[in-house]
Parts: structure tokens; C-alpha cells; sequence
């Protein structure tokens, strides 16, 4: 299981390695919607361990928000080349959480 913190640079620069599949969750740290869909998306990595993704408080990553049009937070965003292919603002259950990313991270890039 993978739910790893990152700030925007660190993101930007893994983003730059855009050989691999990624997913960013963003958040803000007083939303209840948030910390529910983060607490789902936990439970949806235990299942699936070697998926990893990048968390990050949308208050502090202003030029993404900005470059992939975020307009609400929760937001998982489906990465593949380092550009977004899909982005969710439902976190609407675990077993929709963990069907959304096994299929985006086994599938051929």
C-alpha cells in the first residue's frame, strides 16, 4: 500500500520519469469528504500494494490545479505520461476505488 505525501515540486518532478502509470489525490486538510475519500482509497491500497499514490493538499499545488483545471477536492487523478486521462471527485466506495485504479495501473501504458 502506497498514499504517499509529496509536494508539488516533488511532483512535478516525478512527473518528468513519465514512463509508469500514476494517480494524485488531492485534498484539503479541513474537508470531512476528503479525509473519508482518503481513508477509502487507504483500504482500496491494501488490496492492491503495489500501486502507489501521490497525495497532495491543493492549497499548496496551485500550478497543477491550475494546468489540470481541479475544480473540487477530493479529486483523483489518473495519470499516464504525465498527463491526466481521468480525474474523479466521487470517492463513491472501496470496491469503485480499487476497480478505477487496477484497471488504470494494469493496463499497457
Amino acid at each position: 500500500m502506497s498514499l504517499q505525501e509529496v509536494t508539488e515540486q516533488e511532483l512535478l518532478e516525478s512527473l518528468q520519469d513519465n514512463s509508469s502509470a500514476k494517480a494524485v489525490y488531492f485534498y484539503t486538510g479541513l474537508c470531512g469528504t476528503c479525509q473519508l475519500g482518503e481513508r477509502m482509497l487507504e483500504i482500496a491500497l491494501v488490496a492492491a500494494p503495489s500501486i502507489r499514490v501521490y497525495k497532495i493538499n491543493i492549497n499548496y499545488a496551485p500550478l497543477l490545479r491550475d494546468k489540470w483545471k481541479i475544480s473540487s477536492v477530493p479529486a483523483l487523478v489518473l495519470l499516464e505520461h504525465g498527463a491526466p486521462v481521468q480525474t474523479e471527485y466521487a470517492m463513491r466506495s472501496v470496491d469503485h476505488l480499487y476497480t478505477l485504479l487496477t484497471k488504470h495501473f494494469s493496463s499497457p501504458k
